[in-house]
């Protein structure tokens, strides 16, 4: 595709799905603004959004503190339209891309992606005719280059990417830790990327926060290797390092990891191959401890009968190692207060089926009951 900076010299794209929180819940603009003009005066131009983040109020976010005080040549927009969450027909479906245009306020979008596609969702993108509908988008002028984001397993991808040779990039979950796990499949998917000819946008380089404030075997290894170094920008240079790159997405929740992360991307330089080896050493210690890998997308709550706050429990269980019993009852009591717990899921599956990781969230939920409840 043409004018796509696939080698782009500044990697970073601002997620805008963890955006940081005042104390009633809503999300802090001012800090947003702050963190945007940090962004933009480095050198970043990618923002990400989607339609169903904080219910419409992620959108509105980057009208507030980007569209609103940026001309329109500072910055790139990329947003999402989700045919299995927020809407129940083919109508509902297409007017998220409208609601999108006008709570962002871009006026067009540089990059638009089908939102999720899993095997348990795509053939709804299939029967709304959602993408011939951005195609007539892009035709208009609304959207410059279009694409999907992918949860599911390489044969899935292959097939998608034959069928649509026409889209112009794929937004791919990649980080360290899920290079060779088969739930991810994040190498295997990258390379059929590259042999297709389609640029990746990586989201989920530091998995959901997880390689932020990794487990104790692994912040050791990093921290005997490069002290002065964060977690974060281990996971970060390891993602932006890899080529048929278009923009590495972070979801940052505060101004200070907005700092640190354009510390270590500007200007960007790669793992060298004595740093890969500490990788491969952290990938070893994740592999031996067995957490559990949940991103906290919170796909799984939105439909859950009982209100457990699912990736909320994950959290605490796999912190939990190292960790007096008495203070992970705490953090638990915390995360679950007025609110389901593990043991009150009736193993409906609801919560399976929309996992982009494909946990096996009724019996996980079971282990946390066990050891965190008794």
């Amino acid at each position: 595709m043409e004018n796509v900076r696939v080698l782009n010299p500044f990697r970073l794209g601002f997620g805008l799905m963890r955006l940081p929180k005042n104390p009633d819940g809503s999300i802090d603009i001012p800090q947003v603004c702050e963190m945007a003009d940090h962004f933009i005066s480095a050198g970043g131009t990618y923002f990400d959004t989607a339609y169903v983040y904080d219910n419409g109020e992620s959108e509105k976010a980057f009208k507030a503190a980007v569209a609103d005080r940026y001309p329109r040549n500072a910055y790139t927009i990329c947003t999402k339209l989700n045919a299995a969450m927020q809407c129940t027909d083919e109508a509902s479906a297409k007017q998220q891309f409208r609601t999108s245009l006008e709570r962002t306020g871009a006026g067009y979008f540089d990059y638009y992606l089908l939102h999720a596609l899993q095997r348990n969702n795509v053939q709804k993108y299939n029967d709304y005719h959602i993408w011939d509908y951005i195609a007539e988008q892009k035709a208009k002028g609304l959207v410059r280059r279009y694409g999907f984001s992918f949860h599911a397993d390489p044969e899935l991808l292959e097939q998608l990417l034959k069928e649509h040779p026409e889209v112009d990039f794929v937004q791919l979950q990649i980080n360290y830790a899920d290079w060779e796990n088969p739930g991810v499949a994040s190498r295997r998917n990258w390379e059929l990327c590259k042999e297709y000819g389609k640029p990746v946008v990586i989201m989920e380089p530091v998995k959901g926060g997880i390689l932020a404030d990794p487990i104790p075997a692994v912040r050791e290894i990093l921290h005997q290797a490069n002290s002065s170094a964060s977690y974060a920008s281990w996971a970060l240079r390891f993602a932006a390092g890899l080529d048929n790159i278009l923009a590495v997405l972070s979801g940052m929740s505060s101004l200070a990891q907005m700092d640190d992360n354009l510390s270590h991307m500007t200007p960007f330089r790669p793992l060298g191959a004595e740093e890969m080896d500490v990788i491969a050493q952290a990938q070893k210690a994740l592999d031996a401890a067995k957490a559990i890998p949940c991103t906290a997308c919170h796909y799984c709550t939105k439909g859950c009968p009982m209100g457990i706050p699912i990736p909320e429990i994950f959290t605490v269980y796999n912190r939990r190692e190292g960790s007096p019993h008495f203070r992970t009852v705490r953090e638990y009591t915390i995360v679950t207060t007025g609110k389901g717990k593990a043991a009150d899921c009736i193993q409906c599956g609801q919560c399976e089926g929309v996992c982009p990781q494909h946990l096996p969230i009724i019996s996980l939920l079971e282990n946390c009951r066990s050891e965190i409840e008794t």
